[in-house]
């Protein structure tokens, strides 16, 4: 007995009866599944949708110009900035001041906070000492003590690079003190059954377990002396981009502030590619373990 038009089996195409009209199908969902867009791909596209859509409001004017400038306005405004014609300093000044500024105080903080961080992990009294200070100023925002950096140490180069250290070593300490406790008891033990001494333990043993964490507190405490630069030039500062930043704000030059926002951004993102570089070359095994 032959089956009806109404029970006619479905053409299929020789894998495993799947009929033939579902073999495309699946073979979409499994090319969508091995997909995988790149990070990379997607901050580009995420920068240039939000260009698009700064372009759109500034050139349709939904928003004013005292609120977001147009584009061509901020690259007008840095042109100038690099010819001198703000502030009275070509912008190459006003950034080799600042970078001065920040990667002074930055490696201060780092050749102090890094070996005070070991020694309060490694000594509990010296924790118990210190500990109480670091944490009670850490919290604290760097305008709340500029005054007492004023009073102290007047209104010249110390006091500006003095506000940024405050700001980096907090912390790069605790991060340093937090990645002594990286390097477990056997790890310590096993190194001193071989003789070694204890600089020896804290020079092999401490220091590598702990340098993931204090490479992290490296990266915020770059970042926090970049959030800390426009507090450090509000005083007596004749150049620099918090400077520059500070005296267009004065004027509503909103385009000139968009500008050295983003002449800032520029460089801690430089700094902060750095450090990822060098936190792949110093610690490759970090995540994998």
């Amino acid at each position: 007995m032959k089956p009806t038009a109404t029970e006619q089996p479905k053409p299929t195409d020789g894998l495993g009866g799947v009929p033939a009209g579902l073999v495309p199908l699946r073979r979409t969902r499994r090319a969508m599944q091995g997909f995988r867009p790149q990070p990379a791909l997607i901050s580009v596209v995420t920068i240039l949708a939000a260009i698009a859509l700064w372009a759109a409001l500034t050139g349709q004017g939904v928003v004013k110009p005292l609120f977001l400038p147009r584009i061509g306005t901020v690259f007008q405004a840095f042109l100038d900035a690099v010819d001198g014609r703000i502030d009275g300093a070509p912008l190459i000044e006003h950034v080799t001041m600042s970078l001065l500024r920040v990667v002074g105080a930055f490696a201060l903080a780092a050749l102090v906070g890094i070996p005070v961080g070991l020694a309060t992990g490694l000594s509990p009294g010296l924790r118990a000492a210190l500990d109480p200070f670091i944490e009670f100023y850490r919290p604290l925002p760097p305008l709340a003590y500029l005054p007492l950096v004023i009073i102290w140490f007047g209104i010249g180069e110390t006091s500006k690079v003095l506000l940024i250290f405050f700001a980096c070593f907090a912390p790069v300490a605790l991060a340093a003190r937090a990645g002594v406790s990286a390097a477990t008891a056997d790890q310590v033990n096993a190194a001193r059954a071989l003789g070694a001494s204890r600089w020896q333990v804290v020079a092999h043993v401490v220091l590598p377990a702990a340098l993931p964490d204090i490479l992290v507190g490296l990266r915020i405490g770059m970042g926090v002396g970049w959030t800390t630069l426009v507090a450090a030039e509000m005083v007596a500062a004749s150049t620099g981009i918090g400077q520059m930043v500070l005296n267009a704000s004065n004027f509503l030059r909103t385009d000139i502030v968009l500008m050295g926002i983003f002449v800032i951004g520029f460089f801690a993102a430089l700094f902060e590619f750095g450090m990822r570089w060098l936190e792949r070359r110093l610690v490759p095994w970090k995540g994998k373990v």
